[in-house]
This record gives structure tokens, C-alpha cells and sequence, in this order.
């Protein structure tokens, strides 16, 4: 099959991940291209979209017959964005992801599978991605496997929806526990969107690890 992966960002950490996709599906005997422009997508059947931040018009669409999108909630509850940051802040350690054809409306398209990862409820945000990735990668290869047979399903049930996050989402508040706000230090980007707190008219920045 001709297949195309676009992330559109050329500075996400989804990038490493998604150059271990292409090489995978290129050792099952796919013709394969990883792009990090939607104006660099090629014709052909597949174009896989992961972990991109901008709405892809129709006119690119067009250019394959199938376009797939893995997202991280039980669609049609989660719509939006950053849904695994947002469900940790809520306490779920059980996040589904959904495999979906992209339509014009945003994350509202059949979807063809879903799957769930756990959490044992320690994990930092790089060991939440590696969880995640290492099944998105799978559920790629198993729609690739079962192309002709899988059905797409429509989206059923009440849809809720994630905002945007901003850097005041970031910030923690000095007077309560680490452990009170710990699913809030799991989530955090220690290189684009550190925690942060006020305190004595200073902004402190804060940076988390997990020894090894």
C-alpha cells in the first residue's frame, strides 16, 4: 500500500515515534513516507495523521482514500484537545484509544477500532507516551492487516469536549500537597510546558524526574 504519516509539528516528541511507524510498515512491504508538511503528502491510500496540531483541508483529504487519526478518548466523549493530559487531571488511569476516519467536523468521524491502555497511576508524562505510542503504533499495523475487512462504525452517545491548554494550566498552587496535586506533576513537560508556582511575588519553575 502507499501510505503517508504526517505530524505536522516539526518539533513534537511524536516524531520519533512516528519515523519507528514508517520503518515498521516499510519492513511489512509498504511504500511509505513520513512528512511533517501537509502540502508533502503523496497520493496513494493511506495517510495517517498523528499527533498533528492543525486542521487538514479537504483538498488533502482527496488525496487518499483512507485518512486516520488516533485519538486519546472514547469518542465521542473527549473530543478536542490534549484528552490524555486532561483525563490523568481527572484521575482515570484507563484510557481508550479510537481509531477514526478524519472528517471536515473535527474528531467526529466512524471510527474502525479502539483499544485501552492502563496506568498504574505513577507514570510521568514520557513513560504515559511511551504506554501510548507503543499501542497506536499497533492499532496502525492492525488496521493496515485487516484493511478490507474492517467496517466503519459510527460515533454514538453524548460528546463532550477538551479545551485548548494554556500556561496557566501549568501553574500549581504552593499551599496544597505533592500528593494532592501529583496527577498534575505526572503531565508535566518538563521542556515545553514545565509546572510552575507564585510564591513571595516570585515564579518558581519546577521540573520532575523519576529516578532510574
Amino acid at each position: 500500500m502507499i501510505i503517508t504519516i504526517l505530524t505536522d509539528n516539526e518539533k513534537s516528541w511524536f516524531i520519533p515515534y512516528a519515523i519507528k511507524l514508517k520503518n515498521e510498515l516499510i519492513q511489512l512491504g509498504h511504500n511509505v513516507d513520513f512528512v511533517t508538511d501537509k502540502n508533502h503528502i503523496k497520493r496513494g491510500d493511506v495517510c495517517f495523521l498523528l499527533s498533528c496540531i492543525r486542521i487538514i483541508e479537504k483538498e488533502y483529504l482527496e488525496l487518499n482514500k483512507n485518512n486516520i487519526v488516533v485519538h486519546a478518548s472514547d469518542l465521542p466523549k473527549g473530543k478536542g484537545f490534549s484528552p490524555l493530559k486532561w483525563q490523568i487531571l481527572e484521575g482515570k488511569n484507563e484510557i481508550v484509544l479510537t481509531l477514526f476516519e478524519v472528517v471536515e467536523k473535527v474528531d467526529s468521524g466512524p471510527y474502525y477500532l479502539k483499544e485501552t491502555i492502563y496506568f498504574e497511576g505513577h507514570e510521568l508524562l514520557d513513560e504515559m507516551r511511551e504506554i501510548m505510542v507503543e499501542k497506536i503504533i499497533s492499532m496502525c499495523k492492525t488496521f493496515l492487516n485487516n484493511y478490507k475487512n474492517l467496517k466503519p462504525i459510527p460515533q454514538s452517545g453524548e460528546e463532550t469536549f477538551y479545551r485548548r491548554r494554556n500556561k496557566k494550566d501549568d501553574e500549581i498552587d504552593p499551599d496544597k500537597t505533592i500528593a494532592e496535586q501529583f496527577n498534575h506533576f505526572r503531565i508535566a513537560d518538563n521542556d515545553m510546558f514545565p509546572i510552575y508556582f507564585f510564591y513571595k511575588g516570585h515564579k518558581y519553575i519546577l521540573k520532575i524526574y523519576k529516578e532510574k
